[in-house]
């Protein structure tokens, strides 16, 4: 041990203890400064890669217009992309806790809109005065739809490439068939 501490100090680097436990102890001669930190800058690293799922909460109600409806769909749609959860609730009132078939059909509605973006996570079930479910957002259909859309946008740029070029070449040039009108 004070042969590895006179090494360590010769080469001005700290001897830190690796496994105190063994028999004879394990140590490394290192830059325990710079050791750490590494470690601080990984741990740092792994945070923001860490994905911070929140609950975002959507609103409807029995007797809701197709254009609020479009609407909240919109922004259900924008949180599921962002990656987020997604609880959507049908608030009942009065009269209307009579007929939840009309809260489970908009509810319905909303699974259809959001198509294969989302999964259900909790299907849809009475608490109370209100329904809700919980939409989680499906990571492989997102993914073949952000690929499929990249295609398409590939493929229009190359028709608009194409018909850029057919626009700028003048007319009669390169058509072999085409007779001079001068003759």
């Amino acid at each position: 041990m004070p042969d590895a501490l006179r090494m360590a100090r010769g080469l001005d680097l700290d001897l830190v203890e690796v496994a105190p436990m063994a028999n004879p102890p394990v140590c490394r001669i290192m830059d325990y400064g710079k050791f750490r930190y590494e470690e601080a800058q990984k741990a740092k690293e792994a945070r923001k890669k860490a994905t911070n799922v929140t609950v975002k909460e959507v609103k409807f109600r029995p007797k809701i217009g197709k254009g609020d409806f479009d609407t909240k769909v919109k922004h259900l749609i924008e949180f599921i992309e962002e990656g987020h959860k997604v609880k959507v609730t049908l608030q009942f009132r009065g009269r209307e806790m009579a007929h939840p078939e009309l809260g489970a059909k908009i509810l319905d509605g909303v699974i259809e809109a959001v198509g294969p973006m989302a999964k259900v996570e909790n299907q849809a079930r009475l608490e109370g005065r209100s329904m809700s479910m919980v939409l989680a957002p499906d990571k492989k259909a997102q993914e073949a739809m952000k690929k499929a859309d990249a295609e398409a946008a590939a493929e229009a740029e190359a028709d608009a490439a194409a018909a850029a070029e057919a626009a700028a070449a003048p007319a009669g040039e390169g058509d072999p068939d085409a007779k001079d009108e001068d003759q």
